[in-house]
């Protein structure tokens, strides 16, 4: 079966995929901007009749729109903290044969395909478990969850690294060939931590009459590569809600049950309610709309 990876704004070219096609852990694309349009509808016009299947967990204001379609099993991240719980036999069996998975390329995206590769089946026990853990950031992953999740950090565009995640979880955990791969990848977060931890140090904590404080950080000059995810997590060490800045986008993360919905917050229309990325240009808007005192 062919896979091919995708993101909510980057899909691959349907003319180029072969056969029935399942989407999993794919969000469709934000309607600021038309995203929706130029991106997801364009991409399920050019499938049409060969979607199979779509399976998502991320929020969305058009997701209402195919509610009586079989076709698309959509969810909130409130329901389900990570794709692959959605994924079952039966969900596999009803679909019927496909010829082709576009999967999210994350950790809990990758786990999808590879439970789909697997009938439905967890690649190995408490698998679900992991993925909600890592999606969500709340909880301990297992050991190897760790490992995988980290070596996705470490080179976070190599397609050849996923579907080596891939393979290792279709092999129920025992393709040392791929484990090797996992192992010399995760060595080279070690750096980014490091940069990373020193970045932290700059974190400046305000009041905020919406949120009560907020962690705020600009990293646009001065640092080698960062881990957003990391950096943004320990900014909620400090508050409860982190924000930083970089030359190009602003990224605004709160606790996965912290109750906040930044998609409401900030008239967004997809994703995650929890963390959300923003150009640079609206940095003055969105502090206005965290309410952030600087004193």
């Amino acid at each position: 079966m062919e896979i091919a990876f995708g993101t909510p704004r980057k899909l691959p070219n349907p003319t180029r995929l072969p056969g029935r096609v399942v989407v999993l852990d794919v969000a469709f694309a934000g309607v600021t901007g038309h995203g929706f349009e130029k991106i997801t509808e364009k991409f399920l016009q050019g499938l049409g009749s060969r979607l199979a299947l779509w399976v998502d967990h991320h929020d969305h204001e058009r997701h209402r729109e195919f509610a009586s379609d079989p076709r698309f099993v959509l969810a909130t991240k409130a329901e389900h903290g990570a794709c692959p719980e959605m994924i079952d036999a039966e969900l596999v069996r009803r679909t019927g044969p496909v010829d082709c998975i576009v999967c999210h390329n994350d950790f809990d995206g990758l786990m999808c395909a590879a439970k789909w590769l697997l009938g439905g089946v967890e690649p190995y026990p408490d698998a679900d478990a992991d993925a909600r853990a890592i999606d969500t950031r709340m909880g301990t992953p297992s050991p190897i969850a760790q490992l995988i999740d980290r070596a996705l950090r470490a080179r976070p565009t190599s397609e050849m690294l996923q579907r080596r995640v891939i393979d290792f979880f279709v092999s129920r955990l025992e393709d040392k060939a791929a484990e090797a791969t996992l192992r010399e990848a995760e060595a080279e977060l070690r750096p980014v931590e490091l940069e990373t931890e020193r970045a932290a140090r700059s974190y400046r904590v305000y009041p905020s009459r919406v949120t009560r404080d907020v962690a705020y950080l600009d990293v646009s000059r001065g640092y080698a590569r960062l881990d957003k995810t990391d950096l943004l997590l320990r900014g909620q060490k400090l508050a409860r809600v982190s924000v930083v800045v970089d030359e190009q986008n602003i990224s605004v993360a709160a606790a996965f049950d912290s109750g906040l919905n930044f998609l409401e917050l900030f008239g967004l229309s997809g994703g995650m309610p929890t963390r959300v990325s923003l150009p640079r240009s609206e940095l003055d808007d969105i502090l206005s709309r965290l309410a952030v005192d600087f004193v």
